[in-house]
């Protein structure tokens, strides 16, 4: 992994998908899944740092960044499975945001 492209998330970070539409803004190429957008996951692993595919599909100068595996639980995604069922997904650092801290249950 470059220094360029140091990972800004760790094993363990809850982070979100940005629920991001780019395609609604004219021709693009998306490796994230529409099903994820807005959702919130764990880091399960980092996997390195490779060259952006939005940007190769264009044939356009492709910086690093960072992959992850990113673990959703299933029920949720798709109102279907059991308790424990899961997803585990490879997203790009760029389509990642901290996730906001679950609220607080009123005592």
């Amino acid at each position: 992994m470059s220094d360029d492209a140091a990972p800004r998330f760790s094993p363990g970070d809850r982070v979100q998908v940005r629920d991001d539409w780019p395609e609604r803004r004219g021709p693009c190429h998306i490796r994230t899944p529409h099903y994820l957008r807005g959702r919130t996951g764990t880091v399960e692993r980092v996997l390195g740092a490779f060259p952006n595919p939005e940007d190769l599909a264009f044939a356009r100068p492709a910086p690093r960044r960072v992959l992850y595996h990113v673990l959703f639980d299933q029920p949720p995604l798709w109102r279907e499975g059991e308790p424990g069922d899961q997803v585990l997904v490879e997203i790009f650092e760029h389509w990642l945001e901290p996730a906001a801290a679950p609220a607080k249950e009123a005592a």
